[in-house]
């Protein structure tokens, strides 16, 4: 295969490629272009024979109709709401996600936060640095056991499935919701499934975000869901920012509602200072402050998971260059039409 061939990684990753590059030796020359918005963009992707996306930046249809022999967008995590499938549809180019990398990690993460939430570990710990209160569990008042409280989960997908796992472990009552899941999932985990939204969040002590984000999904736990969520219960979401209205937080935080969230995602990615979340947790007199703990998209992330997602990435444009069948294609087009 002709080395003249290019594969362009348009944000996220930065030179050199290594991975990316050995992957692809002896099939294309890599070159990540670090864009932090679609502009950037222009002028350096057009003759791409393969694309490699990230979750920094949007790839429009007018940055898709640029693409002169593009064979293949590799989407370097699972969700793939940040690429306009529809003109990537039209224009035949194949999209394709990276579903398996991460989703130990990205359980082990929202676990992690829910345990640190519901054991009081972030509400002292923050308490306590800050010079508030009595140097006593007190303070967390009142923490009820994990064992036996209902883990709610919403999207029992890959990773929804690690954390069910991980939750019924640990001795929790593991609830899901799930519209689009086959019935007998639940028998073979020995968890229970919710017919309805409302049916999950009104019995979720723990409520974890695991669906893919789609017009369906956009705020579906909205300030209405989280009214219905038990009292001094707890929310995470480390799925996709915009599954979650964020704003909602700090009331539910203030009437009682909530007892803690545990927040990776946003609808943005670069940090909004005006975000009323963002507000209220580095407010130290809002009860968000101490109760909410927010990391940068970053559940996905570990050593062991970046090197799979950038290797698979990159055996994607791989097989796209050679001709070869592709996987884990998300719109349904298995080559170029032109």
């Amino acid at each position: 295969m002709q080395k003249s061939q290019k594969v362009v990684i348009t944000d996220f990753i930065q030179n050199p490629p290594r991975v990316e590059s050995e992957t692809l030796d002896g099939v294309a020359e890599v070159c990540a272009l670090q864009a932090l918005c679609e502009e950037d963009l222009d002028g350096k992707i057009e003759s791409a024979d393969a694309i490699i996306a990230y979750h920094y930046i949007h790839i429009s249809e007018v940055t898709l109709k640029k693409l002169r022999k593009c064979k293949v967008i590799a989407r370097g995590g699972v969700g793939f709401d940040n690429v306009d499938i529809r003109a990537a549809s039209g224009l035949g180019i194949p999209v394709c996600n990276v579903p398996d990398y991460g989703t130990e990690d990205v359980a082990d993460a929202a676990v992690g936060l829910m345990v640190s939430l519901a054991r009081g570990a972030v509400l002292l710990n923050s308490r306590l640095r800050s010079g508030k209160g009595e140097w006593s569990p007190s303070q967390a008042a009142p923490l009820h056991r994990m064992r036996g409280s209902v883990f709610g989960i919403v999207g029992l997908g890959r990773i929804g499935t690690a954390a069910a796992v991980r939750a019924k472990s640990m001795g929790m009552d593991v609830l899901f919701y799930d519209p689009y899941k086959p019935d007998g999932y639940e028998k073979s985990l020995g968890i229970r499934r919710a017919e309805s939204l409302g049916e999950l969040v009104s019995q979720a002590f723990m409520l974890s975000v695991h669906c893919p984000l789609t017009p369906e999904t956009q705020h579906l736990i909205d300030a209405e869901a989280i009214s219905q969520m038990p009292e001094g219960s707890y929310l995470v979401n480390t799925a996709r920012g915009a599954i979650v209205d964020t704003a909602a937080i700090p009331s539910a935080i203030e009437a009682g509602r909530l007892a803690g969230a545990g927040i990776d995602v946003f609808e943005w990615e670069k940090v909004q200072e005006d975000d009323p979340l963002i507000v209220a947790w580095r407010d130290p007199d809002h009860p968000a402050h101490h109760r909410v703990l927010i990391t940068p998209h970053s559940a996905f992330y570990s050593e062991e998971s970046l090197i799979d997602l950038r290797t698979k990435a990159a055996e994607t444009c791989r097989k796209a260059l050679l001709g070869q069948t592709l996987r884990n294609v998300v719109n349904g087009v298995t080559g170029q039409t032109s």
